[in-house]
């Protein structure tokens, strides 16, 4: 493997309120949900999915949890927010205070507010409507390029 990622795609109980969580609440373009007309059965997924583009050419993919669950041949298990975590970096402190202020409008619950940690970092994390978990973070270290 090459050291990059292309594709990131969360599981979502409802692909309406989360496209509209991403795109209205947080401000991701989109070009909505596509792939409509793969409808699918109760073996083969269907292929409505909403698909963001992000810098440097990832895709944030939103996939309902049962069609994914039929695609990778996989029983649907109780999630957890553990399994990982989604870092956004931003300018400033207070960029992570608005973005997170702004998620939490749009529906998201945030588990720990924005405060300096030990390493040098000031950040502050979410759940998204299906329980993702981001982190949002200001690093004096990194300079964000837009």
């Amino acid at each position: 493997m090459r050291p990059r990622l292309n594709v990131i795609t969360l599981a979502v109980r409802d692909l309406e309120k989360s496209l509209a969580f991403y795109r209205d609440g947080l401000g991701l373009p989109t070009k909505g949900i596509i792939g409509t007309e793969y409808k699918g059965n109760k073996i083969e997924p269907s292929g409505a999915i909403a698909l963001f583009e992000l810098q440097g050419g990832l895709i944030l993919a939103l996939y309902p949890r049962s069609e994914l669950s039929k695609d990778a041949k996989m029983s649907d298990t109780i999630p957890s927010a553990l399994e990982f975590s989604l870092g956004y970096a931003v300018e400033s402190r207070l960029a992570v205070d608005e973005l997170l202020r702004r998620a939490e409008a749009a529906g998201a619950t945030l588990t720990d507010k924005p405060h300096s940690r030990p390493w040098g970092i000031y950040s502050g994390y979410f759940l998204d409507l299906d329980g993702h978990l981001w982190e949002i973070l200001w690093n004096p270290q990194i300079q964000i390029k837009d």
